[in-house]
């Protein structure tokens, strides 16, 4: 078994290298005249890993060589569930491992096997830092937070000014999703910093989604932008908080106009960019088109969301008056303030798991809607960070949206 093949098996002449006598490629000469496909190796298989398969030499993916290519992607929530049974069978739990397997791994959407295995270890640190006898299901709601928004930081000094202004961001993303159909269905809010620059953030909970509509990107564009619109509505000033969230914003609003094919001007036309390319695949003309309506995309999102927050205004008010004595609301304390959300699905969703466990109840699923990921407030000067659907990158990993 060769690891990171990719160090040594990187396609030859990429990257400006003149020549071919570099130690690299001598190595890859090496192993390709050892795998030559002749019969002086049978009986051996030769397996190899990477996690970047499309940079590899051609003539190493050649028949007789490694001519098998098998991806390994991160678990979906079957996968994620036997794989914390196999954690959760090191430690000593307060109940038995089906309680919690099914109900953690709706809690981990895009979590890998070693994620899994790290929210375990954090899990047991936590109960043993105070003195618990069993791992139960804080310990592993405070685990997750820990991976996905760094190390809890409440003595860090921040000026009550500041945190009136985290408050209301972060009520803003709160209220903003949950009275929007598409928006992902709300697990937390809180005000507690973490990390180097995250001063709260509103966490969600999503589903394995594979496909988004355009309803759905812009009732998620609204959301991001909620806690923005909150500072501008209800403190009549805005600040660098929500600097995180633009960047979001920004990055799924170009990928519907020019990568998706979802506006009318562009037309079905996808200009998937490369980031490291000098020269752009449409002219200047379709450049500014872009440009303009990108803008007004963003502009009707944040005109729809600006009489949200109008109309919750009071709503907003009391949830941030409420993190500000708390911190952090769960759940419970979101029904409590905002009620039901108005919308529900047929459908068993992985806040429906969480919640209750589709073999615990085996009842309708709670009318709380459907997916997640966490709106962050703190990114640099203000409040924030991010996660995204494929293709939206994001700095708070791995299935939490953090939107500042």
């Amino acid at each position: 078994f060769i690891d990171e093949i990719d160090a040594i098996g990187r396609a030859r002449g990429r990257g400006g290298a003149m020549g071919g006598h570099d130690e690299r490629e001598n190595t890859l000469n090496q192993l390709l005249v050892e795998m030559d496909g002749f019969a002086t190796t049978a009986g051996v298989v030769v397996l190899a890993g990477t996690n970047r398969p499309d940079i590899l030499d051609k003539a190493l993916l050649r028949p007789g060589r490694f001519d098998r290519m098998i991806t390994v992607d991160t678990p979906d929530i079957k996968g994620r569930d036997q794989i914390f049974r196999v954690h959760l069978a090191k430690l000593k739990l307060a109940k038995a491992i089906d309680f919690y397997s099914e109900r953690l791994a709706a809690l981990t959407p895009g979590m890998s096997g070693a994620d899994i295995a790290n929210v375990c270890n954090e899990a047991a640190l936590y109960a043993a830092r105070h003195n618990k006898d069993a791992v139960d299901m804080p310990d592993f709601e405070s685990a997750i937070d820990r991976v996905i928004g760094g190390l809890e930081k409440k003595n860090k000094v921040i000026s009550q000014e500041e945190r009136r202004t985290v408050a209301f961001h972060e009520a803003g993303h709160a209220v903003v999703s949950w009275f929007l159909e598409y928006a992902e269905p709300l697990l937390k809010v809180s005000i507690v910093p973490r990390g180097t620059s995250v001063l709260g953030f509103a966490q969600y909970l999503p589903n394995e989604n594979l496909l988004m509509t355009k309803e759905q990107l812009l009732d998620r564009v609204c959301a991001i932008l909620g806690g923005r619109a909150a500072e501008q509505v209800l403190l009549g000033k805005i600040s660098t908080g929500a600097v995180n969230d633009l960047e979001r914003v920004t990055q799924m609003a170009y990928s519907q106009v020019a990568v998706y094919g979802m506006n009318d001007k562009i037309g079905l036309l996808s200009y998937r960019m490369d980031r490291d390319a000098f020269d752009k695949p449409y002219s200047d003309e379709t450049a500014r088109m872009i440009d303009n309506e990108v803008r007004a995309f963003v502009d009707d999102a944040y005109k729809k969301t600006l009489a949200l927050v109008e109309k919750h205004r009071d709503l907003i008010t009391a949830m941030a008056q409420d993190l500000l004595h708390k911190e952090v609301l769960n759940l419970d304390d979101v029904e409590r303030l905002l009620g039901k959300r108005p919308f529900s699905c047929a459908e068993m969703r992985n806040i429906d798991r969480y919640r209750g466990g589709a073999q615990a109840d085996g009842g309708e699923p709670p009318g709380q809607g459907g997916s997640g990921e966490a709106e962050s407030g703190g990114e640099g000067k203000g409040d924030g960070e991010g996660k995204g659907e494929k293709g939206f990158p994001r700095r708070v990993e791995p299935g939490v949206v953090v939107a500042t």
